[in-house]
């Protein structure tokens, strides 16, 4: 989906939390990967589009309250007010109702990173230090969705539009490397894209793990960005990655 310029920050920091999920898509569970994970059909109707909104919207609530080794299309169902038939119209299983969560937060991370990080009205540090912000921010504020949507990761974790996901992000971080720190080599900006990536993933996942106040969570991204933008102007300047 795209975004208006005017989009606002929270909105920004709801959508982004899943930017690095795709290393983090471990098993931890005896879940079967991959079973039946499409939708049985696409809604046609306003009517139809509205019961696969409150089926999603049902469903996230459901994950985080229960988790995901007891998220089943029956809570999710009687979460959403409909029938567990009128939900099976739609997705054969609790497989296919993650998956279409993830699918979801895969498209509109890609979104997300094009509108921050191909913005060149602004400078590339700035963008850099708006997208450090807005992840360690939803970290904290979603933790108990990503968690359970990394544990339910083997339901979908090897499914072609993971691949796709994962490339088209890889791909708009490259540009923008590319842009901001040209004298860099393909070998350079790959390695520097995935230190990147996975600085900001881990930093906050470990920073997330237990609830944070505002202030602690300004400063933490604020370190956070320092250090990355450093790195970034480093690499503008003309050194290793």
């Amino acid at each position: 989906m795209g975004f208006s310029a005017g989009i606002c920050l929270s909105e920004k920091i709801r959508l982004v939390r899943h930017v690095c999920l795709f290393a983090l898509a471990g098993v931890r569970s005896g879940m079967p990967r991959n079973i039946g994970v499409s939708s049985r059909k696409a809604p046609q109707q306003a009517r139809s589009n509205g019961l696969v909104a409150a089926v999603l919207d049902a469903a996230v609530q459901v994950l985080k309250a229960e988790g995901a080794q007891r998220f089943t299309t029956a809570r999710v169902a009687e979460r959403a007010g409909v029938s567990v038939g009128s939900l099976y119209q739609y997705f054969p299983n609790k497989a296919a109702i993650l998956f279409r969560l993830q699918s979801d937060e895969w498209r509109q991370t890609s979104a997300l990173l094009r509108e921050i990080l191909e913005d060149r009205t602004t400078p590339p540090d700035a963008r850099l230090r708006t997208l450090v912000h807005a992840f360690i921010h939803s970290e904290c504020e979603e933790a108990a969705i990503r968690i359970a949507l990394d544990d339910a990761a083997p339901f979908y974790r090897d499914a072609p539009e993971a691949a796709e996901a994962h490339a088209e992000s890889a791909n708009i971080v490259q540009a923008f490397l590319q842009e901001s720190a040209p004298c860099l080599d393909d070998a350079q900006r790959l390695l520097a894209g995935e230190l990147m990536k996975s600085t900001l993933s881990g930093a906050g996942s470990s920073f997330s793990a237990v609830p944070r106040n505002p202030g602690e969570i300004h400063a933490y991204a604020d370190a956070v960005a320092d250090m990355l933008c450093a790195y970034l102007q480093r690499l503008a300047g003309g050194g290793a990655a």
